[in-house]
């Protein structure tokens, strides 16, 4: 009730291209967030998405952030996993633009799943480096193994808590981040917080499921007005975040 309630007050408020101002932000809106060409990696990912949906394989699944809102068993198919808990073929699609438009070399995913982000982001350009973190053991295995069946050599996987990977991260900065791993307010705060001074003037963050809950609305409300942001489009399902110092601070509400 809390998303349908969200939702209907985003529609309210919500622009396209039209509504936006700022070129750099209308150029990533038309063409990036818009973008309608058919690239190749589409099919790719349609395919990785169809392998997911058929498999039959039980996974042991160890859940450190919030869990699934559908699933509560501890011992879940792929099948049925890929259907709530995985990036939809929208959101994959839009990974890949993203990395795509803005030529990702050095990027960090929170929460792995069953590796659909970290596909598109590996496909947008074979070049990068890719470091995604989850914290079930066997979800992460899984992964691993359907992306090294894929011929994907630039993914490095670490399982773990993020509370303890993150501050032993090697890397100084990242092109960009994706948090999709704890739906938490205060979890999404303190990754936040931790996260920010590995950013260059050019780096973007991604938050999924932004309306997942008040606390997570309220963590991406904390997130917009920090020093540090400079512009945020909001589309709903995900929450973008600029950093460039040269932009005046604005937020955006963009329907997808």
């Amino acid at each position: 009730m809390y998303q349908l309630k969200s939702y209907l007050k985003f529609l309210t408020k919500a622009s396209n291209q039209h509504g936006v101002h700022s070129p750099f932000v209308y150029n990533f809106v038309t063409k990036c967030l818009y973008d309608t060409t058919t690239y190749e990696a589409y099919s790719t990912l349609k395919a990785y998405k169809k392998a997911l949906k058929n498999s039959d394989t039980l996974l042991q699944v160890t859940d450190l952030g919030e869990g699934s809102k559908v699933l509560d068993t501890q011992h879940r198919q792929v099948r049925n996993m890929v259907r709530v808990s995985s990036s939809s073929k929208k959101e994959a699609r839009l990974l890949y633009r993203l990395s795509k438009y803005f030529n990702f070399k050095n990027s960090l995913e929170l929460g792995t799943s069953l590796g659909m982000g970290t596909y598109a982001l590996s496909l947008a350009n074979s070049e990068a480096q890719i470091t995604t973190i989850e914290g079930c053991p066997n979800t992460s295995a899984f992964a691993c193994s359907q992306l090294k069946q894929k011929n994907v050599t630039n993914v490095a996987f670490i399982i773990g808590d993020f509370n303890t990977i993150i501050p032993n991260l090697k890397d100084t900065h990242f092109d960009f981040i994706y948090f999709d791993g704890h739906h938490n307010k205060t979890a999404t705060i303190h990754y936040f917080e931790a996260l920010v001074s590995k950013t260059h003037n050019d780096s973007v963050f991604v938050f999924d499921d932004i309306y997942w809950s008040q606390g997570m609305t309220e963590a991406w409300e904390y997130i917009k007005a920090h020093d540090a942001v400079t512009v945020t489009v909001d589309t709903f399902h995900l929450g973008f975040v600029f950093f460039r110092k040269e932009q005046k601070k604005e937020h955006f509400k963009i329907r997808l």
